[in-house]
């Protein structure tokens, strides 16, 4: 196995260094990719659509996207996601959002909890994904 802590170039990392976007793990002829949790943030680091969960959750996939493409996997290859929202009745917007990306039967499994804040004023939802990146 081998770890590699990655931001990659195609994808603005707007916290800087203070985390990787991505942990990579090396295993055989495949990887897992277990992505931090992401946010809907511009590329300046600066919440996009304050308080808007869909909206939020349009920009956190266009993130998640760019990660998994930057490694050579795609929302097809998504095994889990765990949502972080601040209000569970913004969950229709969200999912409205999730079904249009992860169009796999059945989708990947998932995990849904409800916080009382995230670390940014404006942020409603928080994503992680663990992914897989398929030998070829």
């Amino acid at each position: 196995m081998r770890l590699t802590l990655d931001n990659p170039a195609s994808v603005a990392a707007p916290f800087g260094d203070r985390f990787a976007h991505v942990a990579r793990i090396d295993v055989g002829g495949g990887a897992l990719l277990m992505l931090a949790g992401q946010v809907a943030v511009d590329d300046d680091g600066k919440v996009v659509a304050p308080g808007e969960p869909g909206a939020q959750a349009e920009r956190i996939f266009e993130i998640v996207d760019g990660v998994l493409a930057a490694h050579g996997a795609c929302f097809d290859d998504v095994l889990h996601i765990r949502t972080f929202m601040t209000d569970l009745a913004d969950l229709p917007a969200y999912a409205a959002v999730r079904r249009r990306v992860f169009t796999g039967t059945p989708p990947p499994a998932s995990t849904t909890v409800e916080i009382s804040k995230l670390f940014l004023p404006g942020a409603v939802l928080e994503v992680e994904v663990t992914a897989v990146v398929r030998s070829r």
